[in-house]
């Protein structure tokens, strides 16, 4: 097996895991939960609360036309898809860790911004974590890959500098 094949590989093994996971729970989420239910799960700290996000990341541009903004999402998710194809090719043979990175912003990115956007227009969000009256904005599964990927990218791109 060629060491490009195998970048692949180790990319649509880690992609596609987290895609997976991101849409069971979302669907779960829609059977079992109305929209803006709450349950309380360790008090103090952690709800799973059902909220529709038609912005970006954290509510960003939620208060733009619902319109444009699913289909500049959609674009943007493929244009990840592309670029992160792009980058994998790069990578030299000792790259497996950054491509675990882009394979699980890969799978964030094509759980939110392509499958959500087609599907529904917006984004369904679930994950509330807090203190006391702090709440971190409510994400998903996509979200928390998206950032875990991109920590670890970082990590691997100063760790070579």
């Amino acid at each position: 097996m060629t060491e490009s094949l195998k970048k692949y590989l180790i990319l649509i093994y880690v992609a596609v895991p987290v895609l997976i996971l991101d849409q069971v729970t979302k669907a779960i989420i829609l059977r079992k939960l109305a929209l803006h239910q709450s349950l309380e799960v360790i008090p103090g700290f952690f709800n799973i609360c059902y909220v529709r996000n038609k912005g970006a990341a954290f509510g960003v541009l939620n208060n733009f036309s619902p319109s444009l903004t699913r289909y500049l999402f959609i674009a943007v998710g493929v244009l990840a898809v592309v670029v992160i194809g792009y980058l994998v090719s790069q990578i030299k043979e000792d790259g497996r860790w950054m491509v675990i990175a882009l394979g699980l912003i890969l799978g964030g990115a094509v759980g939110n911004n392509l499958v959500d956007r087609v599907r529904w227009g917006e984004v369904i969000d679930f994950l509330d974590v807090y203190v006391k009256t702090y709440h971190w904005p409510v994400f998903n599964v996509a979200d928390s890959a998206i950032t875990v990927g991109s920590i670890l990218l970082a990590y691997q791109v100063i760790r070579r500098i």
